[in-house]
């Protein structure tokens, strides 16, 4: 795949709709990127504006499982995509949005999509639709699926069977497993008698991580309180999200090609040439969000009682469908002078060698955004030295596992930390 920098303007089957004031695909389909104006009273930031990417369509993003001598195999796809650094990441057996699996492109069918499209019941794994970032998609979802096949399965070039195990080590990569393969491990089933194997002596980390995993150990808040609390900040909290015009967008200007933060923070949007081989289709022009640096994703844990606990927050972004998800302890990019260092991320930069549990540079979807990494990292705290703060709560794995099973609850960030965390009560 070889990919090149090109004007926003000069965009081959692009255009600049003057009725929306969006970059739209001439065949009105994919997606669009348009502007929005965010009015949130009492925030910490009450009103701002900022592009966005609208993607209404809901794509697949699916493993296929098998066991082979009784071991769960996955089929992972190694998949080149333009924003992605590296080359290519192990990506779900079929990652398409509805305009790739419909055929809109024009190019070759998407391999292996009918054993999720006709999938028999007894068949599915898992099954939900679920969020991708509020931050820069409006209500955009993903059906993420687990299908898991007893016949023989043809594997074709690009396509590779790993075991659970293998994969949870090569989440230890930077920049290695994509975003899509992530927030579907996270969907996948992590509890039964096999956990009680993984114990051990049930001593240290692992032994408070695994114990986190099972339903037994009562954790610190009930998961009725939690759903409680959720629903309260979304009854409570006021999100007004308007549309408004690419050049009228207030804080941000569009030259040279792209469109930037008067201020050069946060993220630009650009345009791109794509030229590959191994693809539905040979090559095509698209824009692209591009963060400005390395953000920062992490959870802080604690042992409680014996169990690990991780500190969640609620997000509110402006994209989500319905206000408010939960989200990492810590989630924000680059922060610059002048500007209020987020909650517990002095706690979890400065933290010593010896309580960081899990940190690597993963890579967010590379069909939308160029280049753009956050570090993950989990972070345990001595018992009783970090206490919740407001808007934050200490939940165990076993109660975000069972908020997972359904949409709208835990936003993309928290659930690529899940899958690392639950890589890292498999392979210790």
């Amino acid at each position: 795949m070889r990919v090149t920098s090109r004007p926003l303007e000069d965009l081959e089957g692009w255009e600049l709709h003057t009725d929306s004031g969006r970059i739209r695909h001439a065949s009105g389909r994919f997606f669009s990127v348009g502007g929005i104006e965010v009015d949130m009273p009492g925030a910490e930031v009450p009103r701002w504006a900022q592009p966005v990417i609208h993607q209404p369509e809901t794509g697949i993003l699916g493993i296929l499982v098998k066991r082979f001598a009784g071991v769960v195999h996955l089929l992972m796809q190694a998949k080149s995509e333009p924003g992605n650094r590296g080359g290519f990441q192990f990506s779900p057996t079929v990652q398409a949005t509805r305009s790739n699996f419909t055929g809109v492109h024009r190019g070759r069918a998407v391999p292996y999509i009918d054993r999720f499209l006709d999938a028999a019941p007894d068949q599915v794994v898992a099954d939900v639709r679920q969020s991708e970032q509020g931050t820069w998609f409006v209500r955009k979802h993903n059906r993420n699926m687990i299908v898991e096949a007893a016949d023989d399965v043809e594997v074709i070039d690009g396509f590779v069977w790993l075991t659970l195990g293998q994969v949870h080590r090569l989440l230890a990569e930077d920049n290695l497993v994509n975003m899509d393969a992530r927030t579907v491990l996270a969907c996948l089933p992590f509890s039964g008698p096999e956990l009680g194997a993984l114990l051990g002596d049930g001593r240290g980390f692992r032994g408070a991580l695994v114990r986190s995993c099972l339903p037994e150990p009562c954790p610190l808040h009930t998961t009725g309180e939690i759903l409680g609390w959720i629903s309260r900040v979304r009854s409570m909290i006021e999100v007004n999200v308007s549309p408004v015009p690419l050049w009228g967008l207030r804080g941000w200007r569009w030259e040279g090609g792209r469109i930037s933060h008067e201020h050069g923070r946060h993220f630009d949007v650009i345009g791109a040439r794509v030229r590959a081989r191994g693809r539905e289709v040979a090559g095509w022009d698209q824009p692209m969000i591009a963060a400005r640096g390395v953000g920062t994703v992490a959870f802080v844990a604690t042992r409680i009682q014996g169990v690990l606990h991780v500190l969640v927050r609620t997000r509110i972004e402006p994209g989500y469908a319905d206000v408010a998800e939960l989200g990492p302890t810590v989630q924000c990019g680059p922060v610059r002078g002048g500007r209020r260092t987020p909650p517990f991320l002095r706690e979890v930069l400065g933290a010593p060698a010896g309580r960081i549990r899990f940190d690597t540079v993963l890579s967010e979807e590379g069909g939308r955004f160029f280049h753009t990494r956050n570090r993950y990292m989990v972070v345990e705290a001595a018992p009783g030295e970090v206490s919740e703060a407001p808007g934050f709560r200490w939940v165990t794995l076993h109660q975000l596992s069972g908020l997972v099973r359904h949409s709208h609850y835990l936003n993309i960030e928290a659930r690529t930390l899940m899958a690392c965390l639950h890589s890292l009560a498999a392979r210790l």
